[in-house]
């Protein structure tokens, strides 16, 4: 069986990037690894249900925080049976983002902490209810909402059909998910988690080794 590892962090934070240098330095170690990155957008009929309101259609659906949040569940749940495969595969499935992404950024829209009934709702909801598989270790990608900003401005500039949701254009929504992800790392929520700097270059072969070798947290 092998281990489910999560990449977390605000948009623009470098999920993407780091989930590509570790998997070739997994590959490299000598482990087997799968990645899948959330909202499946292209392929899930929930995710692009999401995208489209993120962009403001679908009427007031985006304003609904417990609406968005059960898109983005759905998603997870449709997907529940790859990843449980992959983990029967290989020794590392990879995901950017997974039910923290709920946890945070619903208790930041409503302007809630992480020990607020929000974050219990989306446990009970894809953990216990959906049965979606628990995280053996999950790693927070932390960066400054500003530099998080910058990032995601960047990318919906260089990349085309990349326009910045409503999500990514609210920066007082980014700073206080960025305090609720710190809260869910620092109580270890799901599991261990280990607190990278975005910001700065990281050993990528070293954190594969530790991850290949169940050494992480």
């Amino acid at each position: 069986m092998g281990r489910l590892v999560v990449i977390e962090g605000l948009d623009g934070a470098g999920k993407r990037t780091l989930t590509d240098s570790l998997t070739k330095a997994l590959h490299d170690a000598g482990a087997t690894v799968t990645t899948l990155a959330f909202p499946r957008y292209g392929r899930d009929v929930h995710a692009d249900l999401v995208r489209e309101a993120l962009h403001h259609e679908h009427g007031d659906l985006g304003a609904s925080v417990y609406g968005m949040a059960l898109l983005y569940a759905l998603d997870r749940r449709d997907a529940a049976d790859v990843i449980r495969a992959g983990l029967d595969l290989h020794d590392i499935v990879l995901l950017d983002r997974y039910v923290a992404s709920n946890a945070a950024y619903g208790a930041a829209r409503l302007r809630q902490d992480a020990r607020g009934e929000f974050v219990r709702w989306v446990r009970e909801l894809e953990i216990d209810r959906f049965g979606l598989p628990v995280p053996a270790a999950q790693l927070l990608l932390r960066v400054s909402p500003g530099v998080a900003a910058a990032r995601a401005e960047h990318r919906a500039r260089s990349e085309n059909g990349r326009a910045k949701d409503a999500f990514e254009s609210d920066d007082g929504l980014q700073s206080r998910c960025a305090g609720v992800y710190d809260q869910l790392a620092a109580e270890g929520w799901l599991s261990p988690w280990k607190v990278l700097d975005g910001t700065e270059r990281f050993d990528a072969a070293g954190l594969a080794q530790e991850l290949a070798a169940e050494n992480l947290p």
